[in-house]
């Protein structure tokens, strides 16, 4: 993320750490604390094709999800480039089109939910159908969301941590995958819903990536599957908000249908809902238009035995190269 601006004068009075804290906003290769795939018998972070079925390749011993400081590549940042000018390339257009549903470009707007009983406490999620604000119904983060400790409830802390360490041996590949083992845990919090004033609860769930957009939703489940298929475990509200209709087996995941008992957008088509519905967002200020990227920021990890040589010594917290 973008720093605050400041001025020249304000640079000279920062000190090193101080001035390393922008720095890691811009560099291309910064530290962030990103969700490894850590094995603490080898001491090593483990890449997902190193991993099978929770244990390492080399040795067999457990790895476990965990957030950890780590070196990453701004690639992100290069994502719109990258997408403009893969026509340049002479590649065929099945492996152009490959490309460019690996960047995963998807405009939508990102939207604040503020957590009952604590306005200082907002959860923000990134959604392409903006349309669809009517029908959330609950909410799932990410087991990792940095949010989790701070807004689960004291009844509920037990269950959530147990769950937490659960799911800690499943890698994200395995969690995107695995589509038919339903999992969850309520945090006993409450968001409060921006237009309705509804109370929607808070859940964790392994389907929800951290590393993917925020690492939070908003559960639509009569128009998204895994939400429907979450909502009927675990027994949760479904809110039909597509006109003539039957959700009683699966989502309506088509965009075919107008919409219906969403206030301001009833009977209007998905396109107009969207434009309408982030206008209303905007204009309430709960939210912005936003352009997301699937593409993530490449990680890449000093390993114990193999693995890229870190020429970085660290002076008070701040990384050095060194000469």
């Amino acid at each position: 993320d973008e720093h605050e601006s400041f001025t020249a004068d304000d640079w000279l009075k920062m000190n090193n750490v101080q001035r390393e804290g922008i720095l890691q906003c811009y560099r291309i290769a910064y530290l962030s604390d990103s969700l490894v795939n850590w094995c603490p018998d080898l001491g090593t972070v483990l890449a997902n094709d190193e991993i099978s079925n929770g244990f390492s390749i080399r040795g067999g011993y457990p790895v476990v999800q965990k957030v950890m400081r780590q070196w990453s590549m701004r690639i992100k940042a290069y994502a719109e480039r990258l997408l403009n000018d893969i026509d340049a390339v002479d590649w065929s257009d099945a492996l152009k089109e490959q490309q460019r549903n690996w960047i995963g470009k998807s405009k939508g707007v990102s939207i604040f939910f503020e957590v009952l009983g604590d306005q200082d406490q907002k959860v923000e999620v990134f959604t392409t159908r903006p349309d669809t604000i009517f029908g959330v119904t609950f909410m799932v983060l990410a087991p990792e969301h940095d949010m989790v400790s701070k807004i689960t409830t004291q009844k509920q802390r037990k269950d959530v941590a147990a769950y937490i360490r659960k799911i800690a041996g499943k890698s994200e590949r395995d969690r995107q995958s695995d589509t038919k083992n339903i999992s969850g845990v309520f945090t006993g919090a409450y968001a409060v819903h921006p237009f309705t004033g509804d109370h929607i609860p808070i859940w964790i769930g392994d389907y929800v990536l951290v590393n993917y957009g925020t690492g939070a939703v908003m559960s639509v489940p009569c128009g998204d599957q895994r939400d429907y298929l979450f909502a009927k475990h675990f027994n949760l509200e479904i809110r039909n908000i597509f006109k003539d209709t039957d959700i009683s087996s699966s989502a309506y995941e088509d965009k075919k249908a107008l919409i219906t008992g969403s206030d301001f957008l009833n009977d209007l088509d998905i396109s107009t809902a969207t434009e309408r519905s982030i206008i209303k967002i905007e204009s309430l200020q709960i939210g912005h238009g936003k352009v997301n990227y699937r593409l993530r920021d490449a990680i890449f990890s000093r390993q114990r035995y193999w693995g890229e040589p870190f020429p970085i010594y660290f002076l008070g917290n701040v990384p050095h190269v060194v000469d």
